[in-house]
């Protein structure tokens, strides 16, 4: 059942807080940032009515019609944004150059085909597909757009708190430019020292604030328009932007990169989808938004008609003296509102990045237990604040801001509308001219304002380029190098029969325990294997190779997030999991990722004997196919009784007298740093006299390997070029992508490994 228009409503308020705060500040500079420059010669009433004309039906046409209308319909299992767009494109079609995705999709429900999606067969897909340079091509535009979002980031608190302050210039004691810009920096410096404590216990702030903002602006606009000249209704004609151009010619061209800051903020509409409905955000838009800001420009316009000499200061001129410090209050906390949810987007588009293997591991602190998708990166906001306090002191105009500003948000729309372009094509399977209209038809009206932004790029434009830029670089190289270490790792595996030809035993010692190879392989051995063994002829008894994959959907639910499969014949206790994560999903250290992979293993070796046609007796089969586990509960685990154990000393009582294993030597570290205790669990077998006597003595294998101890095994890997690679790809491998390894987070802390039970294997990786 959908969701009912009560709880829509609500998410329709909700969301005023959370997506509209950077669109719905907009009025605070866009007239200003229009006429300043080369329209200085032409302010006069017909180019203040033509001006007006051409924020409203830029209103109109992009975040209405295209993004409201349109846009919202494009999601990805309730997920929007350009990472949406993308995934979308790589499950239907075969554009991803994530390596060997295919081995981790079996059986995820999250895959919402077409009814004939696999049978689309056109010659512009199986062109696409065919040549990798053109996906490689695809693959850089979404990163560029990712790019310039996180330039948005830097750029939207600069402009909406320096506009929002800049209010106190106009009051009878006038502060200078330096003291404004000090509270300015203030401000911006206590918004992003605030990250780290996340926005939930404040949140609940954030859409009373914008709806009493929305309520001032609509307010004060129609008392300007009924104050001061009401005939700027007429205006709503597009005849007054044919009059705008015709009277102004090319200035009035070069002033659309001013008029385009009337929508910047628009890709939040999109990129927030999955906090909220298509339903809800649409409601909030076309009902409250939309014409709060019509009425407000119009009230702008209605007033500087009236008011020329005002343009520098258009807005707050425009209020009425005895609102003026109510007012002045709530856009400041308006502006920061806005700042907030753009810097929270910020960090949800990196790490989305990096789910993907476009970004280096950072660390990702999530904020809230109960609002999803508060997350906090301290690497990136330091960065963005470091950023953003370099622009607005450098700049210190709002006018050469927006101009950069400006520039970063069409360039988002304008890659947006090419990549629902293909959306249209290859996931809606539309006839490919209704693609091209809609593309031609966008992309005429986003070029235009794109060419006029483009045109103030020695007066701040460059800004975002330069951010993109490297932002870019630093996601390509990570990309590329680590493209290159899983292709020297399928290159490298180690032969299944080689293996096999070693017996149960592999020809060397089987200790007790668990030993967890970790892998960016998702199907045969690991050359990290052969290579621990060469130099220690010592193997735990049962062994796990595990994969943990970002597969291109937003979310996978937990009942589908282990598959188990087996490497070897079962004397061998070889198995393998790949455990699958989407790009939205939060990794957490719960501490019973152990538990759970004990049971999976245990239901995938008894659903393998209840269906002997599973695996067959071929060697070749044995790395083939694998099944989806549901990790449902530990204590609803049929296959094993379950015993939690709350007390450590109770936890040692199972341990082995013999000797002293991994798990006594956890127990005594959990003594030790009781932050990080966890759930000690202990695993029986359940009295079924049915149970066939190897699945038996498998099981108890497992059991006793478990009470062991558990031992995660990992390469320490050094990716260097090969002496025969060119001076570029040397430069790229040796000091770009190996400086941003020493510098990221281990593999270990981001996989939440505790480094108690930690192996790791030194290997050059010569790529």
């Amino acid at each position: 059942m959908g969701i009912s228009i009560e709880r829509n409503l609500i998410l329709a308020c909700q969301s005023l807080g959370v997506v509209y705060g950077d669109l719905s500040t907009s009025p605070l500079y866009v007239y200003s940032s229009t006429f300043i420059g080369k329209l200085e010669n032409h302010q006069n009433e017909e180019a203040i009515f033509g001006a007006f004309s051409l924020i409203f039906w830029t209103l109109t046409l992009i975040p209405l019609l295209k993004y409201v209308f349109i846009l919202l319909s494009a999601d990805d299992n309730g997920e929007g944004g350009t990472f949406a767009l993308y995934s979308l494109l790589c499950r239907h079609a075969k554009f991803s150059l994530l390596p060997n995705q295919q081995a981790a999709d079996e059986e995820l429900s999250a895959y919402k085909y077409g009814p004939s999606t696999q049978a689309i067969g056109s010659p512009f897909k199986r062109f696409l597909e065919k040549h990798k340079r053109l996906r490689t091509a695809l693959l850089v535009v979404v990163l560029f757009g990712a790019s310039m979002v996180i330039g948005d980031g830097v750029l939207t608190p600069a402009i909406s708190v320096l506009s929002s302050v800049s209010g106190l210039q106009v009051t009878e004691k006038k502060l200078t430019n330096g003291e404004l810009l000090l509270l300015a920096c203030v401000i911006l410096v206590g918004l992003f020292a605030l990250q780290h404590f996340g926005t939930h216990r404040v949140a609940f702030m954030f859409a009373p604030i914008v709806i009493i903002w929305l309520v001032s602006i609509f307010s004060i606009g129609l008392y300007n328009i009924i104050r001061w000249n009401p005939k700027i209704v007429c205006a709503v004609s597009p005849y007054y932007i044919i009059k705008f151009f015709r009277e102004t010619g090319k200035d009035g061209w070069i002033s659309l990169g001013g008029v385009l800051l009337s929508i910047t903020g628009t890709e939040a509409m999109f990129a927030d989808l999955g906090h909220f409905t298509a339903l809800s955000i649409r409601l909030a838009f076309a009902f409250v938004i939309y014409p709060c800001l019509v009425v407000q420009y119009m009230g702008q316009a209605a007033f500087l008609s009236r008011n020329l000499h005002s343009i520098p200061n258009s807005f707050y001129d425009s209020i009425p003296g005895p609102v003026f410090w109510p007012v002045f209050v709530i856009a400041t906390l308006a502006a920061i509102v806005g700042s907030q949810a753009v810097i929270t987007a910020t960090f949800s588009i990196i790490k989305q990045c990096h789910a993907l293997g476009c970004f280096p591991r950072v660390k990702v602190v999530h904020t809230s237990k109960h609002i999803y998708g508060q997350i906090y990166i301290p690497e990136i906001n330091w960065i963005l604040m470091i950023l953003t306090l370099v622009i607005t002191i450098g700049f210190q105009n709002t006018t050469l801001i927006g101009n950069a500003y400006g520039l970063a948000c069409m360039t988002v729309m304008f890659i947006t509308t090419f990549l629902m372009a293909l959306v249209i094509t290859f996931v809606w399977q539309k006839n490919i001219l209704l693609a091209a209209m809609f593309l031609l038809f966008f992309w005429f009206i986003e070029g235009v304002y794109l060419s006029a932004a483009l045109t103030k790029v020695p007066q701040g434009g460059w800004v975002p380029l330069v951010l993109s830029f490297i932002f870019m670089m630093v996601m390509y190289i990570w990309h590329y190098g680590t493209r290159k270490k899983y292709n020297f790792d399928l290159h490298n595996k180690v032969s299944l029969k080689w293996l096999l030809g070693l017996g149960p035993s592999l020809g060397i010692v089987r200790v007790p325990g668990i030993g967890l190879v970790y892998s960016e392989l998702a199907t045969g051995v690991p050359a990290i294997f052969s290579h621990f063994v060469t130099n220690l002829p010592a193997f735990h008894k049962v062994l796990v190779f595990v994969c943990v994959k970002s597969v291109p959907v937003p979310y996978v639910s937990p009942e589908e997030r282990f598959l188990i499969g087996r490497i070897c014949p079962r004397p061998y206790r070889m198995y393998r999991c790949i455990v699958r994560y989407g790009y939205k999903d939060i990794q957490r250290d719960d501490g019973d990722f152990e538990n759970q992979l004990i049971q999976s293993i245990a239901e995938f070796i008894q659903m393998e004997a209840g269906e002997p046609q599973f695996c067959s007796s071929e060697s070749s089969s044995y790395d083939g196919r694998m099944a989806v586990i549901s990790t449902r509960s530990i204590q609803s685990s049929s296959s094993l009784v379950v015993t939690e154990i709350d007390d450590c000393s109770a936890s040692n009582s199972i341990q082995s007298s013999k000797s002293l294993t991994l798990q006594s030597l956890r127990s005594a570290y959990d003594d030790e740093n009781p932050q990080v205790r966890r759930c000690h669990v202990r695993f029986q077998l359940p009295k079924s006299p049915g149970m066939d006597i190897s699945v038996r003595e498998e099981l108890m294998d497992l059991i006793q390997a478990k009470e062991a101890g558990v031992a995660y095994i990992m390469g320490h890997s050094y990716v260097k070029a090969r002496r025969t690679s060119s001076f570029l790809k040397k430069l790229v491998i040796d000091m770009g992508y190996s400086f941003l390894r020493k510098n990221c987070r281990g593999p270990a802390v981001a996989l939440n490994i505790p480094h108690i039970n930690l192996i790791e294997v030194g290997m050059i990786y010569y790529v």
